[in-house]
């Protein structure tokens, strides 16, 4: 899922997606430190891990996730290709070092003190609007969502379940090391609302967007898809209704990392173009779920 070729040095495209990253860098910070880790809650993932060990060895959180994340990004180079690009790991380098930061400035104290219900739902709000702005930015945050993916390579195993079985494992790590299965519950709580949010944020309720692209330049979006998404697509013939003019129109579909890219792509070409995004329920064939998934 390669991003195509990064934006121009400076650009305003540039510009935004960094700041885009920056501020999901600090959101993501905010809500670990003020709300996650001061409760022990191990929402998966990389970080999941780093709070069991900051608690059990005392290790900081951030620069524990960042000596993690490090490693799994080389394996998903060496297994996926090189589609986390340099967005990524600047992603991965400032949520770590706010993390610490953050922890340096404010301590260990949780903003909302003896209430952490409330907590793992602002903490997941957090996480996930931070987690929305880097996905806007055409970065992933890595992590679980490499173990995933890679997974997915050699298994079959949808990316969605494989990353649900990856955090439920880091989860179990949080409840075998702190006792208490109240954790995971709370833990649970986080993981949904992040999940919700992210996708609130980047295009709705639903992971996998479905699109018609009515553009008088169809072949100059078609490489786009193909190429730098590394998703198919259909022709569809149509007439427009006030000219009666022949045109291509192209239907795609892709998930919610992906829309943010297309929209660019179709916006690029061709600013007149005319773009319908709707929900899809499933999606079966390559790239999505399998046919033998299906039930």
């Amino acid at each position: 899922m390669a991003f195509g070729v990064p934006p121009k040095l400076l650009s305003i495209e540039w510009l935004r997606d960094y700041a885009f990253i920056l501020l999901g860098a600090i959101l993501m910070a905010v809500g670990y430190v003020w709300f996650i880790v001061p409760y022990k809650i191990v929402p998966g993932g990389v970080y999941g891990i780093a709070i069991v060990l900051h608690y059990l060895v005392g290790v900081p959180t951030g620069v524990t996730g960042l000596l993690i994340n490090i490693p799994l990004l080389l394996w998903g180079i060496r297994e996926l290709g090189p589609k986390f690009g340099v967005k990524t790991l600047v992603g991965l380098v400032l949520t770590s070092v706010f993390i610490d930061g953050l922890t340096w400035w404010w301590g260990n104290q949780a903003l909302i003190a003896d209430d952490i219900m409330i907590s793992s739902l602002f903490g997941g709000l957090l996480i996930g609007v931070g987690l929305a702005f880097i996905f806007r930015a055409k970065a992933t945050t890595g992590g679980s969502d490499i173990v995933a993916q890679i997974w997915n390579k050699y298994t079959r195993l949808p990316v969605g379940q494989a990353l649900v079985i990856v955090d439920t494992v880091v989860v179990s790590i949080g409840v075998l090391a702190f006792a208490d299965i109240r954790l995971a519950l709370y833990a649970v709580v986080t993981i949904y609302v992040t999940g919700k949010v992210v996708d609130a944020v980047v295009t709705g309720l639903t992971y996998r967007k479905g699109a018609f692209i009515i553009s008088d330049k169809p072949e100059f979006i078609r490489p786009h898809i193909l190429h730098d998404l590394s998703r198919g697509g259909t022709f569809l013939y149509g007439s427009g209704m006030y000219r009666g003019k022949n045109k291509k129109i192209i239907f795609t579909a892709v998930n919610r990392r992906e829309l943010a890219a297309l929209q660019d792509y179709v916006r690029r070409e061709d600013p007149d173009a005319f773009m319908t995004v709707f929900d899809i329920h499933d999606v079966l064939g390559e790239g999505f779920r399998a046919f033998e998934d299906s039930p």
